[in-house]
């Protein structure tokens, strides 16, 4: 190789080598630098509904909190199925992120995915509604006691509707009545488009129970059409705190509730996620936040990471016992 043939080369090496460098260097800096570009928020149900409007708010202020766009992208279909695996599938570089929903815990025990709670980096837990106990408001119970007792009574007699068969409120009232000894077959579901229309066909005298939650009956309760006898939490509600808990009525330790939470996909750096975690608690505790959920009825409801874990978890195990005592799990 002659002279000006081996300086070129050295040159090229040099010059590449440094390059290499220089990018290794990079990296932890652009780590730090998170987020450089804009984040898209994929939310598994149609626009319009309580979940979409949970996601564009903490979406507009995340954009704050982070400093970049945060795109709500609905990707609906397949019972929750699609938007689920789109987040779960997305790159693990944290600007694809999520709202999972209660749902995450149940699709598997159907058999539609293979997706739970842990196929996501949990970021934070941001909403919960428990299901309430609601009746019409001329019907004779004053108290779950009393419902109970007349349910045992007349095994059959009594209805329920308020989501689809083996839908969130579905399996709210049938762990209600398994937890107290008593047979789930006892009080049949009449499936419903949502609890809008279980809720009118109550009242119209179609079915006799609606077990969904508060934020969904709000407006029948203000109106006197319906009356609220229990709620499936370990708190009182912020929207009806004179509302007894199952625990304070029955003794009973049974919870129900649709959640909201943000996640990513799995395998996204530590310091990433910290960074998204430590905004979702900000937006979690903003009088913005706190004032939207609470002009919607929307309960707020936060847990870091590992709580947020965990919760996911109690509630895929819970969910999967009540499906299979009612025959619904495959």
């Amino acid at each position: 190789m002659r002279a000006r043939s081996r300086r070129s080369f050295a040159i090229h090496v040099a010059a590449a080598l440094g390059g290499l460098a220089v990018f290794a260097a990079a990296g932890p800096a652009a780590a730090q630098g998170y987020p450089a570009r804009p984040i898209t928020l994929i939310v598994p149900w149609g626009a319009g509904g309580g979940t979409d409007a949970t996601a564009r708010i903490v979406g507009s202020l995340l954009e704050k909190e982070l400093g970049q766009p945060v795109t709500v992208v609905n990707r609906t279909g397949g019972s929750g199925v699609v938007g689920h695996a789109a987040i779960a599938s997305a790159a693990p570089d944290g600007y694809t992120i999520g709202l999972a929903t209660v749902e995450i815990g149940m699709m598997h025990w159907q058999g539609l995915t293979e997706l739970t709670g842990a196929s996501y980096t949990p970021i934070g837990l941001v909403n919960a509604d428990p299901a309430g106990v609601q009746v019409r408001a001329d019907a004779p119970y004053k108290s779950i006691t009393e419902l109970l007792a007349a349910i045992k009574a007349s095994p059959g007699k009594m209805k329920a509707s308020g989501t689809g068969q083996g839908g969130i409120w579905h399996l709210a009232i049938a762990g209600l009545l398994r937890d107290q000894k008593i047979d789930p077959a006892a009080v049949p579901w009449v499936p419903s488009n949502g609890a809008a229309p279980g809720l009118q066909d109550m009242v119209a005298g179609g079915v006799d129970i609606a077990p969904v939650s508060l934020p969904e009956a709000r407006s029948l309760i203000d109106a006197g059409k319906v009356k609220s006898l229990v709620i499936m939490s370990d708190k009182p509600s912020a929207l009806y705190p004179n509302i007894p808990t199952l625990k304070s009525a029955v003794g009973s330790d049974w919870t129900m509730a649709a959640w909201r939470g943000i996640v990513a996909p799995k395998g996204i750096p530590n310091d990433v996620r910290d960074k998204l975690s430590a905004a979702v608690k900000k937006v979690a505790a903003s009088k913005d936040y706190t004032d939207f959920m609470a002009s919607r009825g929307f309960g707020v409801t936060y847990a870091g990471p590992e709580d947020f874990g965990k919760f996911m978890a109690k509630s895929d195990a819970e969910l999967g016992a009540t499906m299979k005592a009612v025959g619904i799990a495959k």
